[in-house]
């Protein structure tokens, strides 16, 4: 029976519009709401539907970052994970740091906790990178199946349903394994009050990547970050006739 490690990032809330550092370093997180990655809620439930199938033993999230993750690694307990792991990294070595520091921190995990199936969110709708898993999977030598809207287990298989560019893509694969979960995997439930105060309970064990003995500073610097630029507003025409004169003004048609 499986054990699960399911990752669940604490990233700046969907439905907050982002703002710029006025010093083009960064966008603005000091005072903005903040949740767990919508895709790693996803691949939560993932892990507690396989649970309440009797095809996993123990569900254990884990986050990687300041102390406010905490509070994200609550919401998963509240969803019904077992325990939780928090690997604190602050600063600006939080903030600059890249998928591929945060597969080396979960490698040390999942042989650490001895878990034989990992699932994270296909992406991180902060940086949209969409690399962990695979990373994962390459430092582990593990089978993986990324972008994942079905999933079925049976023994020590996993059938994967992935979404695809020219639509869906059945693959077969042999555990241990790392998954990364996309949108219509399923809805991730809502946690009750009652979970809520029994997550409070739960464990949570803290510790640092230097514990790990895993190097999380960046090897890549950001130079710039700015808006895009504002879109100009269009223009409506009467008729055919009308739009073809706009266009040979603005140069568009001969």
């Amino acid at each position: 029976m499986s054990r699960v490690l399911v990752g669940c990032k604490r990233v700046i809330d969907y439905a907050v519009k982002v703002r710029v550092k006025p010093d083009n370093t960064g966008v603005v997180t000091q005072g903005v709401k903040h949740s767990m990655n919508p895709f790693d809620e996803i691949a939560v439930e993932q892990a507690l539907q396989l649970k309440e199938k009797k095809l996993a033993s123990e569900v254990i999230a884990f986050s990687c970052g300041p102390a406010q993750c905490v509070e994200t690694l609550r919401t998963a307990l509240a969803m019904g994970a077992d325990r939780a792991v928090h690997v604190t990294v602050e600063g600006t070595e939080y903030e600059n740091m890249q998928p591929l520091a945060v597969a080396k921190v979960m490698k040390k995990l999942v042989e650490k906790e001895s878990a034989n199936l990992v699932i994270v969110g296909k992406q991180a709708i902060d940086d949209d990178c969409n690399q962990t898993g695979q990373m994962l999977a390459g430092l582990l030598g593990w089978s993986q199946g990324t972008f994942a809207s079905e999933v079925e287990v049976d023994g020590e298989q996993v059938k994967v349903v992935r979404e695809v560019d020219g639509g869906l893509e059945t693959v077969q694969l042999s555990m241990p394994s790392v998954l990364t979960a996309d949108l219509r995997l399923n809805t991730p439930r809502y946690a009750t009050l009652p979970n809520i105060m029994k997550a409070k309970k739960k464990p949570m064990e803290k510790m640092s990547a230097a514990d790990l003995g895993v190097d999380v500073s960046s090897k890549v610097t950001t130079v710039r970050v700015a808006e895009p630029p504002v879109r100009q507003a269009g223009s409506k025409v009467e008729s055919v006739p009308d739009l073809v004169k706009k266009l040979k003004e603005k140069g568009a048609i001969a």
